[in-house]
């Protein structure tokens, strides 16, 4: 009998022990902080800073370009797992926290075909001074002949004494967003994931004083700053301002529903004689992202002064049937301005047949209060091109100035 006892005291502490241990690998661990993450895109492993803040149980969660902060617009946790949603992106983030106190698990993409495996680790300072590095600040050239006709791209870099260096990789549609990274073993290692646009640019200084630049491990380029480029006789990047044109004599019109499904066309009353601007955009388009709070700024600066905005968002079917992204993206920026459905973004050049040479995300046509369209700007620039970004945006508010300061059109024009 004694033994009996004896035997079922020790099992109920055996089980309490093994109950106790359960609930300490499965309770709840802040996941608040600063993380060094990375996603696999590609084969390839791309470092970015990540930070999770924990507000009373709903967890909050955010990509960084630049100091821009890309947050999440819900999030939760549950035991040692947490799922984080981006509506403006259309995607999520899903992981678990390991043992050793890691996080792992994907980056869900949405409509978009495989998920980024995602992993990070608490991050950690270095006491280690970085390795001396050569001084690559500046702009240089790179040749390439893209998709889009471009013949050069402009490689923007900034650096600073404590061996950091950031830039951005600059296009006619607009930038990589911001590049960060250190020199070390010989080369600079910049990196760039803002829940889009991954990159992982490998920068190697090169004894003739050109840049060997190798993007995701793949694609090589060469980079030679623009004062050599030009001596060299080098083309020169595409002028955003001429990159599409108008058919000659053609004039532009749109006729597309909003997002309650009612077509506005340019003929409604609302848009007589005033100043238009018409952004081609796409919520799914990084791009876009970047230039919408410019225009939501140009919108409430000047609408009372005759100017409208009106965008034209080419979306994917999916988003087409049910604009949950772009709804987000509306909120996001807080636009106010008109958005119309126009189509699926390979339709662009068809649902506007009145434009030439018609490729990038974003295109923004500037018409006058006479309804012709006398600019049109490919592309947008981020805070990541520096200068390129400030004097961008200073030329187009001076032209939409001097639209707003023409007169008005007599009615029997």
């Amino acid at each position: 009998m004694e033994d009996s006892l004896t035997g079922l005291v020790r099992g109920g502490l055996i089980a309490a022990a093994l109950s106790l241990t359960v609930s300490a690998c499965t309770k709840s661990v802040s996941m608040a902080g600063t993380w060094d993450a990375t996603v696999e895109v590609a084969g390839v492993s791309v470092p970015f800073r990540f930070e999770i803040a924990d507000h009373g149980g709903s967890l909050e969660g955010w990509f960084f370009d630049g100091d821009l902060k890309v947050r999440s617009t819900e999030g939760h946790a549950s035991g040692r797992s947490l799922v984080l949603t981006f509506a403006q992106l259309a995607t999520r983030l899903e992981a678990s926290q390991q043992p050793d106190g890691s996080l792992a698990g994907k980056y869900d993409r949405g409509a978009r075909p495989a998920p980024y495996p995602f992993h990070a680790r608490r991050h950690e300072t270095s006491a280690q001074p970085g390795e001396a590095a050569p001084t690559i600040s500046g702009v240089w050239t790179i040749p390439t002949k893209s998709s889009k006709g471009e013949q050069a791209w402009r490689f923007i870099v900034r650096q600073s004494g404590d061996g950091q260096v950031s830039g951005a990789i600059l296009r006619v549609d607009g930038d990589t967003g911001t590049l960060t990274g250190r020199y070390a073993n010989g080369k600079f290692v910049l990196s760039h994931f803002s829940g889009a646009r991954p990159l992982l640019l490998e920068v190697t200084p090169a004894q003739d004083g050109s840049l060997i630049l190798v993007q995701n491990g793949k694609t090589t380029l060469t980079a030679v700053r623009v004062e050599d480029a030009l001596a060299k006789g080098l083309p020169e990047p595409t002028d955003p301002s001429r990159h599409t044109t108008m058919k000659d004599g053609a004039p532009f019109g749109f006729n597309f529903p909003d997002l309650s499904g009612r077509v506005v066309s340019q003929a409604d009353p609302r848009f007589e004689g005033k100043v238009i601007v018409v952004n081609v955009t796409g919520s799914w388009c990084p791009n876009c992202h970047d230039e919408a709070p410019f225009l939501v700024e140009l919108y409430r600066r000047y609408r009372s002064l005759g100017l409208e905005v009106v965008a034209l968002s080419f979306e994917e079917a999916d988003q087409l049937r049910n604009p949950t992204r772009l709804k987000a993206f509306l909120t996001q920026y807080g636009i106010e301005y008109t958005v119309l459905l126009a189509g699926l973004p390979e339709e662009v050049s068809a649902k506007i047949p009145q434009a030439v040479n018609l490729n990038a995300f974003p295109t923004t046509f500037f018409l006058g209060r006479d309804g012709r369209v006398r600019r049109v700007q490919a592309g947008f620039a981020s805070p990541a091109s520096g200068d390129f970004y400030t004097k961008g945006k200073t030329d187009i508010v001076a032209f939409v100035e001097a639209l707003l300061a023409e007169p008005q059109p007599h009615p029997a024009d």
